[in-house]
């Protein structure tokens, strides 16, 4: 690989940005027939990278890009929650990726913690891991998220260094990610609010336990994309991997949302949630633009469906 695609959704104590600010430029269709090309910069760019489909179908995007570098990751077991949220800005930048894994079968202690470190450049050396982090010992041998996953489907970690795209991903491409058999809701809160929102989950640990496969947190950098859960702060993703049992999921949901609410949560655009459209809108300072400019792009409500309908941002079809 000649290059490495500039950003990605990663945690880390500098807050790596998410893909979307990665974005460039980007060439759409609109529902009249217009070509319409957007570059970083343009009026309309930064309401145009995250849009819900609302202004039209994307045929082009352009990305940032950077030289290839190689990266290498540990995973650590059993870290305290209390030591975690004591030392967040610590752990967090423990390496240029820094994911929490918990089942929350237990409210105390993280599952695993994988950490992924990179080099300057292709030619440099990864850092060597240490074999602790904030007290909890690196494992033994290779690791699956979902503890009762052989770790196979998963990248390499004991600190094996390799290219940045056989290491960023959790899971290698020739496996199915994660389970595969699963709902996924995710919310994104204000990074000041982590111990607050971490702490309301480990009050639900019991009711969450019951549901999910594994709990993900990590943490993303703001950026100016009016639609983009990280719009305007940096966030902390609280990220759930649901067993496959819908009603109840959704059911759970509202009481999840309930006691996320005073840390300001936003929901991940593609994954599920309950929060209603006018909570949402209330979340994003540039709500309104947007919807302003989905009605310049696509007047007619072409492109509108009942997911834009909910969010309030087209007319409900009768």
């Amino acid at each position: 690989m000649a290059g490495a695609v500039a950003t990605g959704t990663h945690g880390s104590g500098n807050a790596v940005p998410s893909l979307a600010a990665s974005v460039a430029g980007l060439e759409l269709v609109t529902a009249a027939g217009d070509l319409v090309q957007l570059r970083r910069g343009d009026a309309d760019f930064a309401g145009a990278v995250v849009s819900l489909g609302a202004l039209g179908a994307v045929t082009r995007v352009t990305l940032d890009v950077e030289p290839t570098f190689s990266v290498a990751q540990t995973v650590y077991e059993g870290l305290e929650w209390d030591t975690a949220l004591d030392r967040f800005d610590e752990l967090t930048g423990a390496g240029y990726s820094v994911s929490l894994f918990t089942s929350w079968r237990d409210a105390e202690r993280i599952d695993q913690v994988w950490v992924k470190s990179r080099s300057t450049d292709a030619a440099s050396p990864v850092p060597t891991a240490p074999p602790t982090l904030l007290g909890a010992p690196a494992a033994s041998g290779p690791r699956h998220p979902l503890a009762e996953i052989p770790p196979e489907p998963c990248t390499p970690q004991l600190g094996e260094p390799g290219p940045w795209h056989e290491r960023l991903p959790h899971f290698r491409l020739a496996f199915t990610p994660s389970n595969g058999d699963e709902l996924q809701s995710e919310y994104l809160v204000p990074r000041r609010h982590a111990a607050g929102a971490i702490g309301a989950l480990r009050a639900l640990a019991a009711p969450i336990a019951a549901l999910v496969q594994v709990c993900e947190v990590r943490t993303v950098a703001s950026d100016p994309l009016w639609l983009s859960p990280a719009y305007g702060t940096d966030v902390v993703a609280l990220h759930f991997t649901w067993h496959p049992r819908e009603a109840e999921v959704r059911a759970f949901l509202s009481e999840l949302e309930a006691a996320l609410e005073p840390f300001e949560p936003r929901p991940h655009w593609g994954k599920v949630f309950e929060l209603p459209g006018e909570r949402v809108a209330a979340r994003y300072p540039r709500w309104d633009d947007f919807a302003a400019l989905r009605a310049r792009y696509d007047p007619d409500g072409v492109f509108g469906n009942e997911f834009l309908a909910r969010m309030g941002l087209v007319p409900v079809r009768s």
